[in-house]
């Protein structure tokens, strides 16, 4: 069957590589450099299975600048495009959700729309009213950065909001595409599927804000945090995931649910919420007070991503840090190769690796990586297992 999807970020492009292998895929974006890419089956992300999958699988896939020519025919349509979470009105941005909606309902089309992106509580039901359609539901992806088309093959589940015939369909799609076998599926009404999307994503937060405390601990009590931790995860309760301890929560998901999620909590008891939003800017001030223990006249930051083998530093928790550490009387310097410019946030970046590590009196690093090692005495890092989480 012709498939659409619209936009072409982690998620879209992971969703368009995963289910061209069985249906014809039409993906749709906006910036005409992408398109090309795509049709040329370059990927325009960092991920290690879509750039395999475009080298050596036959994939039924085009990218269009054309929605109609995306959109006609198609069984199904995905939206997958950025819900950024505005800070001053307190809630995700769904304007380009909300656009694909319009452009669909415009073209006098049933076609079911399925919405991958992050929508709050509530959501999908408001749209129906607000559009007078019937003709959407919302199934929340649970992808990492990076790994976005290796946990659509391997699903950690498949959770449709709606309990219909078409939700079925459309998951035994997902399904079918993937290839673990045994895959949970579980189908329930739209709000609580956007909560489920929400609640999951609060607790990862929820689980890194809590071992990034108890590193704070160690570190300022002179304690061996990793045995701590070690100790700890020993209990199958809490498990060895999640655990190592870094800079901060970041990334393009986790800053936003949890502050969406907290929106959501409005006028109900509670303090969890509050307390890991929270915790996070507590974590990213200890980092910066404790490199500027050092008294380093040039701090250099290693990367602004937040996991290995990735290209997106979006809302990544080093920015918090460099923030903390512009109101102290030091200079700082940026080492991320996937940059081009010459200048970030106000600070000089430099491409040469060598350069850079000798210019910088201390070196932070949210990861360890082998290029670090001759620079150990200069490196302030917190991890401890050398693992993204």
């Amino acid at each position: 069957m012709k498939i659409a999807v619209a936009g072409t970020g982690y998620v879209g492009l992971s969703l368009a590589t995963l289910l061209s292998i069985k249906n014809e895929v039409v993906a749709l974006d906006v910036i005409p450099e992408k398109v090309e890419m795509i049709n040329n089956r370059i990927s325009p992300i960092r991920d290690e299975y879509i750039e395999d999958y475009f080298k050596n699988k036959e994939l039924n896939l085009k990218a269009t600048l054309d929605y109609k020519e995306a959109f006609e025919g198609a069984e199904f349509i995905i939206i997958s495009t950025p819900t950024n979470y505005d800070d001053v009105e307190n809630h995700f941005d769904t304007s380009s959700v909300e656009d694909i909606i319009q452009k669909v309902k415009s073209m006098k089309i049933d076609t079911t729309m399925v919405v991958k992106s992050t929508i709050p509580v509530g959501f999908i039901e408001n749209i129906k009213v607000k559009y007078g359609i019937d003709n959407i539901m919302f199934s929340p992806e649970f992808l990492r950065e990076g790994k976005a088309l290796y946990d659509n093959l391997y699903p950690s589940r498949i959770i449709v909001g709606e309990k219909s015939e078409r939700a079925e369909k459309f998951a035994k799609i997902l399904k079918d595409s993937c290839l673990k076998k045994d895959v949970v599926i579980k189908f329930t009404n739209p709000t609580e599927a956007e909560a489920i999307k929400l609640f999951s994503n609060t607790y990862l937060a929820l689980r890194v804000s809590y071992f990034n405390e108890l590193d704070t601990y160690a570190e300022l009590k002179g304690l061996n945090a990793r045995d701590i931790i070690e100790g700890v995860s020993l209990d199958p309760r809490v498990g060895n995931g999640y655990n190592n301890p870094s800079f901060g929560y970041g990334g393009y998901c986790l800053p936003k649910d949890t502050k969406q999620l907290l929106a959501n909590f409005d006028n109900v008891p509670q303090n969890l919420i509050r307390a890991i939003v929270r915790a996070n800017k507590t974590r990213k001030k200890h980092i910066a007070d404790r490199v500027m223990q050092r008294n380093p006249d040039v701090v250099g930051i290693y990367r602004l991503t937040m996991k290995k083998d990735s290209d997106n530093y979006r809302a990544s928790a080093i920015q918090g840090v460099i923030e903390k550490l512009k109101e102290e009387d030091v200079q700082i310097v940026i080492y991320e190769p996937t940059m081009k410019a010459d200048e970030y946030a106000d600070c000089k970046v430099i491409h040469d690796f060598e350069k850079f590590a000798e210019a910088s009196d201390v070196i932070i690093a949210n990861r360890l990586e082998e290029c670090l090692k001759p620079f150990s005495k200069k490196v302030y890092t917190r991890d401890l297992f050398s693992r993204d989480s």
